[in-house]
């Protein structure tokens, strides 16, 4: 885990920070230089081997087991520490990029609570299909941003819709870019949507 940031103890919010397959915990926070973060604390967690869990996002979730389960354990663990160094649920904002989004979108389902903001720069939630018996509590009007290709070849459009309506019922607000470009990457206009939309 690393942290980044003001310490905790001079910082107005907290941003969990979740990178990518391939990536680790130092390349995400780079996203600061980048994201309106300098009142935040951040922190950042690294997955084993560069890997939340082994396969698709969208391959049956017992596939992804159990490794998938103990992403949101350590997921779970900088949450509480968000929570046990004094931050309310509304002072914590979860980004992820690629796998960390889908896995930042997938806790905050399972957790839903009036987040400061969930930000998933291409994903959706995880499994072959959309599980709503795991997904409990109601986010109270949070603000949730996906962005994405229309065409990427780890993320259907078709899952970001599902997920997007999924969380909307579970009373977010969810904002979704969609663009019509091939790329798996974070966009500048993203980049700007966010922080004039969530983060300012």
């Amino acid at each position: 885990m690393i942290q980044a940031g003001l310490p905790f103890e001079k910082a107005k919010k907290v941003a969990i920070l979740v990178h990518g397959r391939g990536s680790h915990a130092e390349q995400i926070i780079t996203l600061s230089d980048h994201l309106l973060l300098d009142d935040f604390a951040l922190l950042a967690p690294s997955a084993t081997l560069g890997s939340w869990y082994p396969y698709s996002f969208m391959a049956p979730l017992k596939d992804n087991q159990p490794s998938l389960d103990k992403a949101l354990v350590i997921l779970d663990g900088a949450f509480q520490q968000c929570k046990a160094s004094g931050f309310s649920t509304s002072e914590i904002f979860l980004i992820g990029f690629s796998q960390g989004a889908c896995l930042s979108l997938e806790y905050a389902a399972r957790n839903a609570s009036e987040f400061g903001g969930v930000i998933a720069f291409t994903g959706g939630l995880i499994g072959e299909k959309i599980y709503q018996e795991h997904y409990h509590g109601n986010f109270n009007g949070s603000p949730i941003f996906i962005g994405a290709s229309h065409e990427d070849v780890h993320v259907p459009l078709s899952r970001i819709k599902e997920s997007a309506n999924m969380l909307e019922d579970m009373g977010a607000k969810v904002n979704t870019l969609i663009f019509k470009d091939p790329h798996h990457t974070i966009r500048e206009e993203e980049i700007s949507w966010v922080n004039e939309h969530i983060l300012c």
